[in-house]
């Protein structure tokens, strides 16, 4: 296949390997007002930005019948959890090397994230690998009108590099951040690692367009 006009990366669970800590901090929130979260739930709460998660699991509380946390009082508990966890994630199998992959051959990147910038910032620490990605789209960002599962971030991040989002591969590992990609009209490639146990038990269908990967080191950039 010809090289794509550009790579668009999701970071959390694609890149570094943050969603069980992610899964933990809403956990744990959740029980602090009463409510254990399920597979299901927490698996549906991949991909999206802080602020939509957070209404997500006041939604959730309410109908098992608990007292309704404010936004800022949900976050007030999940926030030092996240914050505590998320510095210690690991990069996911092969991600250097795909970065550094695009990089000898010239192939524009971007990073399409659900999360806030300054959570980025916590989480990249540790990855000085990670700055060779400098165009980025931010789940607070203030030109977004909508975040993932709309189409939104990778329609804006294929702008800000000068291409169309028909040509450019993303990369991604929750559906909704498959539903924002495969919407702007990206060609999806799909990380499912087999120690993801979440999506495992849930037997989790992807749409016949995507290329599924089980490690990203599977993805070839030809010459």
């Amino acid at each position: 296949m010809p090289l794509p006009a550009a790579c668009l990366f999701d970071l959390d669970g694609l890149l570094l390997d943050t969603e069980p800590l992610h899964s933990e901090a809403w956990q744990q929130a959740a029980q602090r007002f009463g409510l254990h979260l399920t597979v299901e739930q927490l698996l549906a709460l991949r991909g999206r930005r802080r602020l939509d998660c957070a209404e997500q699991v006041r939604r959730w509380i309410g109908q098992a019948g608990q007292v309704v946390p404010s936004v800022e009082e949900l976050l007030a508990v999940r926030q030092p959890i996240a914050e505590r966890l998320l510095p210690s994630a690991q990069p996911m199998p092969g991600a250097i090397a795909l970065i550094a992959a695009c990089q000898d051959r010239g192939v524009p990147m971007a990073m399409v994230t659900s999360s806030s910038r300054t959570a980025v910032a916590l989480k990249e620490a540790p990855h000085p690998w990670l700055a060779a990605i400098s165009v980025r789209v931010h789940g607070d960002d203030p030109a977004l009108a909508a975040g993932k599962p709309a189409p939104d971030p990778y329609r804006l991040a294929a702008q800000r590099l000068g291409v169309d989002p028909r040509v450019c591969w993303a990369f991604e590992d929750s559906q909704a951040g498959v539903q924002s990609a495969l919407a702007a009209g990206c060609l999806v490639h799909v990380l499912v690692p087999r120690h993801d146990h979440v999506a495992a038990e849930l037997g989790l269908q992807w749409p016949s367009s995507c290329r599924l990967v089980e490690d990203l080191s599977e993805v070839v950039l030809a010459d």
